[in-house]
């Protein structure tokens, strides 16, 4: 049972990863690829319908994630909560830059929440990159399972190091640049005209820096923690997930010139969930790696809930995830297709 709800915790992040994400590139670019008015009003109604259900992954996730290894959840709240905080304030300035933009006609007022979605995007995708870089690395667990960590401290890797050193740094520019190309793939896919050109365009542009990005934090993960390599050695299968990871760069840049937005997308997708696949199989069955002694890693079995928790549980938790799944399904399925341009202008 902790193996099947170390499963199911990752996939929910990696669909959280893959929805969300692109709300967090459309932010990242919303300044860039967009020129004027009207064009960003379109920028963000590609996002409008969606973005606040994508986030509902995040939640669902961090729920399971209490409710299957409460421990790790106390532990890492603890530790990381001057970043958590960080991120939940990111959140909220998001949510009322979309919000606040759309129903407020003024060109100062507009150009504020337009920074603020800007702003907001850019640093959540630096600290998500961050974070994951900080469960790979490992954080300074003590014998009662909680830890401290300072946002930096001399920004290399050891015993006592912060939340920011020169690795997670690594991990969050990796994952600026990915989501920013996910974010232009979805633009691209949802609009056309000079917006979907830009899109396509800057994707195609930093695509060259998503390759560099990849191979040298993979180098650094390896450097940093030689242990993730374990699982990977002694289940040659799981080489398959580099190879996915591999394909779909490589589909990214394929179909983006070949103007095929729709596939560029699936590619891009598919690369962000191949890479937090390769990272829980590299963890798997460690949750939080200690950085003191391996001996206090929390795990999926020292840090979950009782297994009849976890039986009953998981009744409730399909029946909650099939809602969540259908109304997905259905507002996808509502707004398909390109946003409509014909935007009403500035009274």
């Amino acid at each position: 049972m902790e193996t099947i709800w170390f499963l199911l915790v990752a996939v929910m992040l990696a669909v959280y990863l893959v929805l969300d994400g692109f709300d967090i590139g459309a932010g990242i670019l919303h300044l860039v690829i967009a020129r004027t008015d009207a064009e960003r009003r379109l920028v963000l109604k590609t996002i409008g319908p969606v973005w606040d259900g994508n986030e509902v992954w995040l939640i669902a996730a961090g729920g399971t994630l209490y409710f299957a290894f409460p421990l790790l959840y106390a532990s890492g709240f603890s530790g990381f909560y001057l970043s958590l905080t960080i991120v939940l304030w990111l959140l909220v300035l998001r949510g009322i830059g979309i919000e606040f933009r759309t129903h407020v006609d003024s060109d100062v007022w507009g150009g504020l929440f337009d920074g603020l979605f800007a702003c907001s995007s850019v640093l959540l995708a630096v600290f998500y990159g961050a974070a994951l870089a900080n469960v790979l690395r490992g954080v300074p667990l003590q014998a009662d399972h909680f830890f401290f960590e300072p946002l930096w401290t001399n920004w290399r890797p050891g015993p006592q190091p912060g939340i920011l050193d020169w690795y997670t740094v690594v991990g969050g520019a990796t994952a600026l640049v990915a989501l920013t190309i996910h974010g232009a793939a979805y633009v691209a896919l949802k609009t056309s005209g000079p917006v979907n050109q830009r899109a396509r365009r800057v994707a195609v542009m930093l695509w060259p820096a998503l390759l560099a990005a990849t191979a040298f934090s993979l180098i650094a993960t390896i450097a940093v923690r030689p242990r993730l390599l374990d699982n990977f050695i002694a289940h040659p299968s799981a080489l398959v997930i580099p190879i996915v990871v591999a394909c779909a760069l490589i589909g990214i840049l394929v179909f983006l010139r070949r103007g095929d937005a729709r596939l560029a997308f699936i590619s891009s997708a598919l690369f962000l969930a191949a890479m937090l696949a390769g990272a829980a199989t590299a963890q798997y069955p460690v949750l939080l790696p200690a950085t003191v002694d391996p001996r206090l890693d929390l795990t999926v079995y020292n840090a979950a809930a009782g297994s009849h928790a976890l039986r009953v549980g998981l009744v409730w938790w399909t029946g909650g995830m099939v809602l969540a799944v259908v109304y997905t399904v259905f507002v996808y399925r509502m707004f398909r297709g390109k946003v409509d341009q014909r935007l009403p202008e500035a009274s």
